[in-house]
């Protein structure tokens, strides 16, 4: 399947807010992997899928997108700056300092540190001239609950030492967290680099991510789809109560307001929507196989005969 998410979504780079939404639903009816569970591929094509309209739907993620600031994943793309791109630059990290006037070539001053570090030595002498460490990258694999309500851990480096981690509460799947200073030593007095980690969601094999939205599918039974019922219903904080009206039906959806994602900074939280999946039993009791009977003899509505006059209608 293709990576780009207006592909994926069917669309071109002049689809508005409404073309990205509506075609996002309509993928949804076709790929979801509740309602296709025959459908081996729909599990996949349900994440990319979520993934892309993540990405588009939102104003300014687009743009970063769209100005290859980002990729697919959301995250950071690396930028190909060198130290010339930097030389009249008035915020230039490439400080001049003691001991090199305007006519120091920086090409020069490079160079040397670059043969200096092949060579193994020490101690080279930056003539007073310093330059910013390098940027870092890594990939962090965090549990979904561990994103959603925000955790913190550790990365282990190549060399044995560790990075604390703090994920912040609401983090979304390739999000790029940075890590001020914790990345490559600078040259002579210039500052390190950074730490950018890059965050890979794992899935959760109960709840599914929409924006701040959470999704959950409820399995119901059949006496309580009919008669109605108050059961309980899990959330990323823990279970709440939710009443089911009696003659719910497959595919019902319910909302349990606040109970989504508040994202770090935020006062406001996203839902729970809490799909119904009725679940018949594989061996009915005979009483209620007998009740079942009856009653579908006497009953006067014909759902197929309903059906059909609304398709030629």
């Amino acid at each position: 399947m293709s990576i780009d998410p207006y592909e994926i979504l069917g669309l071109t780079k002049a689809a508005t807010a409404g073309d990205i939404k509506q075609a996002h639903r309509k993928l949804v009816r076709t790929s979801h992997p509740d309602l296709h569970p025959n459908d081996k591929g729909a599990v996949e094509r349900f994440k990319a899928i979520s993934a892309a309209y993540d990405l588009l739907k939102d104003p300014k993620t687009r743009a970063r997108y769209d100005a290859g600031e980002i990729d697919a994943q959301g995250a950071d793309r690396p930028q190909r700056q060198y130290y010339r791109d930097y030389a009249d630059a008035p915020d230039n990290v490439y400080q001049q300092r003691r001991g090199s006037g305007k006519s120091a070539d920086p090409g020069d001053f490079f160079a040397e540190i670059l043969r200096n570090r092949a060579s193994g030595g020490g101690g080279f002498d930056f003539g007073g001239q310093s330059a910013s460490g390098q940027d870092v990258r890594y990939r962090l694999e965090v549990p979904f609950l561990d994103a959603v309500r925000g955790a913190e851990t550790e990365i282990t480096l190549p060399r044995g030492s560790s990075i604390a981690v703090k994920i912040p509460r609401g983090t979304q799947d390739g999000q790029t967290l940075r890590l001020r200073g914790k990345g490559a030593r600078g040259f002579g007095d210039g500052p390190a680099g950074d730490a950018l980690i890059t965050v890979t969601v794992q899935d959760h094999p109960d709840f599914r991510r929409d924006g701040d939205n959470i999704l959950f599918t409820l399995p119901v039974s059949f006496d309580d789809a009919i008669l109605g019922a108050k059961v309980t219903v899990p959330t990323i904080d823990g279970p709440v109560g939710l009443t089911i009206a009696p003659g719910a039906n497959s595919g019902s959806v319910l909302r349990l307001r606040g109970r989504g994602v508040k994202r770090a900074g935020s006062t406001i939280a996203g839902d729970q929507w809490v799909e119904l999946k009725i679940v018949v039993p594989k061996a009915p009791d005979p009483e209620l196989c007998d009740l079942l009977r009856a009653w579908r003899e006497s009953r006067t509505t014909d759902p197929e005969a309903v059906l059909k006059k609304g398709a030629t209608a």
